[in-house]
């Protein structure tokens, strides 16, 4: 008969939907009470869940024989529950040195690298993660604490690829409790305690007193916020591509938007609301924020990506679009330029253009290529694309140094969850992928239907694949579940694209 606590966790993980019935789902055990609690709920759940149970241990040999005590223990753990065991150990400290990377990036690089593997094998399908909503808690305030805005807010994804947490909105303390209570033990890792690092800090010293002084529900209002976040960003990305498809006109190597439209973006209902306020002033129209966004949106349609645009260049570009007279430009990073043209803001770029539509008049010509992509050895691989007459470049970058919040617009992949190497090719019929900000597939074809690409165009539009799935396409939203996030230690930026698109209305 199932606890009380097991029928909640089934409800749980049945509402979060991350484990969908006849998934193999290996869970990532490594001795620690909410991994092993993990395991022990899954094991009992399973049945009724409809998945195939695997437990995969990896070995950072950081801490000798404490460290193979712990493989021990997940093995004869899963041994005890009839769980097939995967197991893979590697010297991250040799392999951090050798690589340059640090102790806990390299370790997250390695046991990551091992997990994927077991789906590239195809013998699973989901990896299920030990997150908690106290990690979620202690993600969220590490993010304020660097200094951070909505995106950042977000914290943990729940789902990305197949990653999985199905205990993401469970408490540490009430996994602890249902393990004292069917007698399971499990493994203490020295090192979670080391408040030399930030999230340990935050765990040992600023939660008790949040709980204690201020909020018992700290961990859950965070959780709560998190989850908001993402919410609302799935929002705003779904508003602005909607506005950009109805607001902007596509032209030979431009994208332009009338001032009045970028100033009012959502017609006359923003209008309306405008003349109602005491003032006209764009600072403090409550469109704002959408507007700011557009610019972004329409820079990023032009360089394929936001590199480099601050919220200095998008403030020039509102004061331009209010109060420029025609004939003003601003110089905006990358090659881009940015012009009143009387009543239109233009959006070009001064890089060369390669011309892929064949000579007016004849039949168009197929553009075919593909090369393979190694991880950058010295974090950085360009990549030559003759066919297209230009070359892409993709950085492998520290992204946990690199203060991930809104103010840096870059976006970037998680280069931990791509399987090298990657391939560099042309579109293809029937490509298709999770754009950033949509909850399902969509065609890419659609996708560059909506940009107004033209047919000639598509044949060589770029695309990058990792493991026969698409995580980028030149200009268009990058893949939802490759994204970046605040779990991410080393990022994919991908740049200086020179290839544009010669769109037409």
């Amino acid at each position: 008969m199932r606890s009380s606590f097991e029928q909640f966790a089934l409800e749980k993980i049945r509402n979060g939907g991350m484990l969908p019935a006849g998934s193999r789902v290996a869970v990532a055990v490594s001795g620690g009470a909410d991994s092993v609690a993990l395991l022990r709920l899954l094991a009992a759940l399973k049945s009724e869940l409809g998945i195939v149970l695997l437990a995969a241990h990896f070995n950072h040999r950081l801490r000798g024989a404490e460290s193979d005590d712990d493989e021990r223990f997940v093995a004869e753990l899963a041994r005890g529950l009839s769980v097939e065991f995967f197991r893979a150990s590697a010297d991250v400290r040799a392999e951090g040195e050798r690589n340059g990377w640090n102790l806990e990036d390299a370790g997250r690089r390695l046991r990551r690298a091992f997990f994927e593997s077991l789906v590239g094998a195809g013998r699973a399908t989901r990896v299920a993660l030990a997150h908690t909503a106290d990690d979620q808690a202690e993600t969220v305030l590490a993010q304020i604490i660097r200094g951070t805005g909505p995106t950042g807010l977000a914290g943990i994804y729940p789902m990305m690829g197949s990653m999985v947490r199905p205990l993401i909105e469970m408490r540490r303390q009430d996994l602890r409790g249902y393990l004292r209570e069917i007698g399971q033990p499990w493994r203490e890792d020295s090192s979670n305690s080391d408040t030399a690092r930030l999230r340990a800090r935050i765990r040992e010293r600023l939660m008790p007193v949040l709980s204690a002084e201020f909020s018992s529900a700290i961990a859950e209002h965070l959780s709560t916020l998190a989850r908001l976040a993402r919410e609302e960003g799935e929002f705003w990305d779904e508003l602005v591509e909607e506005r950009f498809r109805e607001l902007v006109r596509v032209e030979q190597c431009a994208l332009s938007i009338d001032v009045r439209s970028l100033i009012s973006p959502l017609g006359a209902a923003s209008e309306r609301t405008t003349s109602r306020s005491a003032s006209n002033d764009i600072r403090f129209s409550p469109f704002r924020a959408l507007t700011e966004r557009l610019v972004r949106r329409l820079y990023q349609g032009i360089r394929g990506e936001l590199r480099e645009l601050t919220s200095e260049h998008v403030e020039q570009a509102i004061r331009l679009a209010v109060g420029g007279a025609s004939g003003s430009r601003v110089e905006l990073p990358g090659r881009v330029t940015l012009e009143r043209v009387f009543d239109a803001l233009v959006f070009r770029s001064t890089d060369p253009k390669p011309t892929v539509r064949a000579a007016s008049g004849t039949p168009e010509k197929s553009v075919s290529y593909q090369y393979q992509v190694e991880r950058p050895a010295n974090g950085e691989a360009t990549v030559s694309v003759p066919e297209l007459g230009t070359s892409i470049c993709l950085k492998v970058i520290d992204w946990s140094q690199r203060e991930r919040d809104t103010k840096s617009d870059t976006v970037a992949l998680d280069a931990d969850l791509m399987h090298f190497p990657l391939v560099l090719r042309n579109w293809r019929p029937g490509d298709a992928y999770r754009p950033k900000g949509r909850r399902d597939e969509r065609k890419l074809k659609q996708l560059l239907l909506a940009s107004r690409v033209p047919a000639a165009n598509r044949a060589g539009w770029p695309v990058l694949e990792s493991g026969g799935r698409i995580v980028w396409a030149l200009g268009m939203p990058p893949a939802a579940d490759f994204l970046a996030s605040s779990a991410t230690r080393m990022g994919l930026v991908i740049e200086d694209a020179a290839f544009a698109d010669d769109r037409g209305n």
